[in-house]
């Protein structure tokens, strides 16, 4: 399965201090990957049009909620 999601690098400016750039993750794209807000990631560069995110810890696995049976 091969999905693209374009997005732009966003860059922040702070007076008395560097320039921070920023990328977002699309919701679908989070979604599949099964991103958790404030999990922790990496980037692996691979090439100077390539990199690679990988996660620090594996996700845990997500359980199923049953429903109560009548």
């Amino acid at each position: 399965m091969q999905a693209n999601y374009p997005i732009k690098v966003q860059v922040i400016r702070s007076r008395k201090q560097s320039l921070r750039f920023y990328v977002n993750v699309p919701l679908p794209l989070a979604a599949a990957l099964d991103l958790q807000p404030g999990e922790a990631v990496q980037w692996q560069l691979l090439g100077r049009a390539e990199l690679r995110l990988l996660r620090v810890a594996p996700a845990p696995a997500r359980l199923r909620k049953r429903r109560p049976r009548k």
